[in-house]
C-alpha cells in the first residue's frame, strides 16, 4: 500500500447502514493498515453495543 489517505467506511451487516467513517493517513504497511481497521472496528463494535462480527469496512471510493 502505498502512502497518502485512505477512507472507509463500516458497515452494520445487519442493517446495512454505515456506522462510522475513518481515515488512514500515510500508512504504508498493508498489515499495519488491517490492524489499525481492525482496532477500529472494535472500537466502533464497542461504542455501538454490537458484535465485533457483525461489522464489516469497505474502502469509500466516493469520498475526497
Amino acid at each position: 500500500m502505498k502512502a497518502g489517505k485512505k477512507h472507509y467506511k463500516f458497515i452494520n451487516s445487519k442493517t446495512g447502514y454505515v456506522i462510522h467513517h475513518y481515515t488512514l493517513i500515510d500508512i504504508q504497511d498493508e498489515v499495519d493498515a488491517k490492524a489499525e481497521l481492525e482496532r477500529v472496528k472494535a472500537d466502533v463494535a464497542s461504542k455501538n453495543s454490537l458484535f465485533v462480527d457483525t461489522i464489516y469496512w469497505v474502502e469509500d471510493t466516493d469520498a475526497e
